[in-house]
This record gives structure tokens, sequence and C-alpha cells, in this order.
């Protein structure tokens, strides 16, 4: 008994040696990130940055926010999140909740279509043809209308609708006269509220962290969202109305600048994921399973 009671101890040793090993591998480079944003370039540049901030300044932040170009793509990535995130949920709410009803006729048909999308589609040119065509190119409609419904999020709630949701309470509403709508509102998102509150999580992030749709589809830098604008800085040394980065101050700049745009990109999805950390074990576990 003794033997079994130190091979569980050497066992929990080691279980926890390598999960201290992995979060240490993990936080570093965003310790990193954060402690060379506060530090003097030179010293990034000198490679002297390792834990904490050398030469402590909030230059790069003050830059970051005088940036027009960087306030205008944080304006747009706001609003094509906000919007996008709603026509997401909507959409997906609209599709998954007939599809999680059986008396639906062709539901099985409808979902070997809907499922077909996950592993085949159109290609680029088409879809930019299409986009064209419909006369959403460059406008905010490019950015939130195509990916309106992802297949994998739609199956999940779906599947959340039909084996999560007491089919007594559909049935006791349907006595009390509630139509589908009625059921819909007053039944099922009330008793749904984690699986959607992971969707919504999900969609945000995508949306908030969305950049080659707007590399494709607009072209009028005003409507550009902040990840082009991180993308120019990270790729091309480059920000807009900051300058052209040909003077050696400016190239010392952009190697702080770079890691203040990452941290202000990424405060608001930071700040947001605790509210719906509680919903995630939960919610995604039943929406994912007994499909």
């Amino acid at each position: 008994m003794k033997r079994k009671v130190d091979s569980d101890k050497i066992f929990d040793f080691i279980i926890y040696s390598l999960a201290v090993v992995i979060l240490l591998i993990i936080l570093y480079p965003l310790i990193f990130v954060v402690s060379a944003s506060l530090s003097d370039p030179n010293s990034v540049v000198s490679g002297k940055v390792w834990l904490t901030p050398i030469n402590f300044t909030l230059r790069a932040y003050e830059e970051t926010f005088k940036s027009a170009s960087i306030m205008t793509g944080y304006k747009n990535t706001i609003i094509y999140t906000f919007v996008g995130t709603f026509i997401n949920m909507v959409m997906t709410i609209m599709a998954a909740y007939p599809l999680s009803k059986p008396d639906l006729k062709g539901r099985n048909f409808l979902m070997i279509l809907i499922t077909f999308t996950m592993f085949f589609s159109g290609g680029m040119i088409p879809s930019f043809l299409n986009i064209k065509d419909l006369g959403l190119y460059d406008s905010m409609w490019a950015m939130v209308l195509p990916g309106a419904i992802n297949v994998t999020n739609l199956i999940i709630v779906k599947n959340y609708f039909q084996n999560y949701i007491p089919k007594e309470l559909i049935e006791a509403a349907e006595i009390d006269g509630y139509s589908n709508i009625g059921i819909l509102f007053n039944v099922v998102l009330p008793l749904a509220k984690p699986i959607l509150a992971v969707i919504t999580i999900y969609y945000m992030v995508s949306h908030w962290n969305s950049y080659f749709s707007a590399l494709i589809y607009l072209r009028d830098q005003s409507k550009y969202p902040l990840q082009i604008f991180l993308r120019q800085i990270l790729l091309q040394n480059q920000v807009g109305d900051m300058g052209t980065g040909d003077s050696v101050s400016n190239i010392m700049l952009y190697e702080t600048l770079k890691y203040a745009v990452i941290i202000v990109s990424s405060v608001p999805v930071l700040i947001i994921y605790p509210f719906f950390q509680k919903f995630f074990q939960k919610g995604i576990m039943m929406g994912s399973v007994k499909g």
C-alpha cells in the first residue's frame, strides 16, 4: 500500500512538473511581448530584454494611440466584430433550431449538404467574383456576410438544441399554445445560454482576428480592420500616417511599436474571455456529443 502511495506521489510530481514547464513555455512569449513594448527601442534591438522591461518607457503606446490609421482600424474592427457576431448568432440559431426538430422533412439531406461545405468550397476566385457581383466589394458587408454561418458552430448548437433541451418542456409549451418562435425565445434560448456564450466568443474572436477577407475584399484603407495595420507593422515596417520607416529613429521605434500594437489588439479579447470561461466546459462538451 505504501509503495502505491509513493508511486502516486512520484506520478503527481512528474505531472505537475510537466505542467509548470509547459506553462513557462507558453507564458514566456507573452511576458517578452509585454516587456518589449515597455522597453527602450535600443534595449530591444540589442537583445537586452528578456523578462522585465529595460529603460521603461511608454513611447510605443503613445505613438500607437496617436496614429490615426491604427485608431481607425480599431474602430473598424469593433464594428465588424459586433455586427458580424450579431449576424452570425442570428443566422446560426435560425438554422440550428429547425434542424434540431426530428419532424423536419428532409433534415438528413439538408445536414448532408451543410456538412459537404465543410470539406469543399468554390475557392477564392469564385468567391471574389460572387462578392463583386453582389455589390459587396469594398464594403463592410464583405467582412460580415460571407461567413455568416460557421458549419462547425451550427452543428454544435443544433446538437445542443436536439439533445439537451428537455422535450417535456417543449411539449408543455406546445400545449400552452406557443408557436415555434415562442418556444425558441421562451424555452430553448434561455436554457441554451452556455452553448450560445461559447459560440458567441468563438465568432467574436474570429472577427477580431480576421484580416484575410480584408486583403481580398477591401480597397479603401479607411475600412481596413486593425489586423491589417498590425500586419503592415510586422511585415512591412510601416504605419500609415507615422512615416515610411526610412529614418533610423522610425526603424528603432517600430521594434517596440509592433509589440505595443499586439498588446493593444489583444487586450479586448483578454478582458472579455474570463466572463465567458465558466460556460466553456459545460457548453462545448454538451453541444459536441450525441450527434
